[in-house]
């Protein structure tokens, strides 16, 4: 049985994608802001490593996972645009009334938002090493740093899922996106290293999931990571991953009782 529900999770997962490759302008559009901030900030702000408190003397080498953990949770904030588009059009309800599992149906969206935004990360990285940033963590600090951002992709995916399914509002998901990303950006080290942020600022970033894969990406990406702080901001990502899909999934057979 539970070959039977990856498989079919693999094939839901495969239709998403494919929709995606069709519009290849998507992945062009998306990649836009973080090519702004990396060649835009990286370039005005890079003068800021001389106050100290950054951990390397190149803000672009700071400034690079911030922009992978920003692109993720950009993206994945928006995927509940996409459920209520199958809402409007009957497809999620046309899938209902067939033998594919539920569980498949909305494991497909946590894989698909998984794969694009690792692909993005990648390309981010990759856009950010020919800028000239150096990453002394080596490959094993960037799998780190894609896996984070995957995690939080989770997060925000799963319950960008689930608010599509409960309010069925494009308004209403433009409007808690809208309200959500400036805060959940700059109330973390994104830009800024912790040292240098307002006390109370620095206090909220603790309890921001978007600082909890900046800081596991940072630390994993330097010469000596502190694998402490790698384990525990990345445990919490991926309990809270955990939670958000089991929300995502409570609420598809809320809405499917409700058909």
């Amino acid at each position: 049985m539970n070959g039977q529900v990856l498989a079919q999770t693999w094939y839901m997962t495969q239709r998403q994608l494919m929709a995606i490759i069709r519009q290849p302008v998507f992945l062009v559009i998306s990649l836009i802001q973080p090519v702004i901030w990396l060649f835009l900030f990286g370039n005005l702000f890079k003068k800021v490593v001389e106050l100290g408190g950054f951990g390397t003397t190149s803000y672009l080498d700071y400034l690079i996972p911030g922009i992978v953990v920003m692109s993720a949770l950009g993206s994945s904030m928006w995927a509940g645009m996409g459920t209520l588009e199958e809402i409007e059009r009957g497809t999620l309800n046309r899938f209902l009334t067939t033998p594919v599992s539920r569980n498949a149906l909305m494991n497909a969206n946590v894989v698909q938002n998984g794969i694009s935004t690792a692909v993005q990360s990648v390309i981010i990285v990759l856009l950010g090493r020919a800028a000239g940033a150096t990453y002394p963590g080596g490959a094993g600090g960037l799998l780190i740093l894609v896996v984070a951002s995957i995690l939080l992709g989770t997060v925000f995916g799963a319950l960008s899922n689930a608010l599509g399914m409960l309010v069925r509002q494009r308004e209403s998901i433009i409007g808690i996106n809208t309200f959500l990303l400036l805060p959940l950006t700059f109330l973390s080290s994104s830009f800024m290293a912790p040292s240098r942020m307002p006390s109370w600022m620095r206090h909220i970033a603790h309890f921001n999931p978007v600082d909890w894969a900046m800081v596991a990406g940072r630390s994993a990406l330097t010469a000596d990571p502190d694998r402490s702080l790698v384990l525990s901001r990345g445990g919490a990502l991926l309990v809270l991953a955990v939670a958000a899909v089991w929300l995502s999934t409570r609420t598809f057979r809320s809405y499917q009782k409700s058909v």
